[in-house]
């Protein structure tokens, strides 16, 4: 069944490699070196803070939160092996700071593995250039708007799942890295993360134009 409205948000494909300032960077602060941190992290802090920001649905507390990883992030990079990339591994750290967080607040989650019946459609598209057009541009945001609305309603493992795919735009191997399971088990949660995502924002349409 077709949507009856479609609702866009960008995604966003990073390369997986590090680069060689990069891996610089990272063994200066191993070394202690407060400025080479700061300067690694400077263009993950605002997607730490999103990403803390859709799992704990609080700006107070994803600000907190976020700034405690990557506190966590300083002090345990020397462990860093370099197998994965440096956005993964900070990444992982984010999402278990984010989910310990969670269970001292004793926020209840609700298990996923129940079976559900399979989606394969995607819900996300690519957002067009509209820029010349302000009735677009405002329908466009309002259409974001509500996207993550309904995304927030979703239990936090769908949530978790979406925002690491559909937002921040991370590949099934990096999802995976973070999530500690295998790629097979990301397609399958974000299947049934989409299919469900897909029913809330179908019933919140039928609400407004009710």
């Amino acid at each position: 069944m077709e949507q009856k409205k479609s609702l866009f948000v960008y995604i966003c494909e990073w390369g997986g490699k590090m680069q060689d300032n990069e891996l610089i960077l990272i063994k200066k602060s191993i070394r202690g070196d407060v400025d080479a941190f700061e300067e690694l992290i400077k263009d993950y802090k605002k997607m730490a803070y999103n990403i803390a920001l859709r799992v704990l649905r609080s700006k107070e507390d994803a600000e907190d939160i976020s700034q405690e990883a990557l506190v966590k992030v300083f002090k345990n990079i020397g462990s860093f092996n370099m197998k994965s990339t440096f956005k993964v591994w900070l990444y992982r750290i984010v999402m278990n700071t984010c989910l310990d967080f969670k269970r001292k607040k004793n926020i209840i989650t609700y298990s996923i593995d129940k079976p559900l019946e399979n989606d394969e459609s995607e819900i996300m598209q690519e957002i067009p250039d509209n820029s010349n057009n302000p009735d677009i541009v405002i329908q466009n945001k309002l259409e974001s708007q509500m996207l993550y609305e309904c995304i927030d309603m979703l239990d936090d493992d769908f949530r978790t799942v979406i925002v690491l795919r559909d937002v921040q735009g991370l590949s099934y191997r990096d999802i995976a890295s973070i999530l500690s399971c295998n790629e097979g088990t990301v397609k399958s949660r974000l299947n049934r993360a989409r299919k469900k995502l897909r029913e809330i924002i179908t019933k919140k349409l039928q609400e407004i134009e009710s």
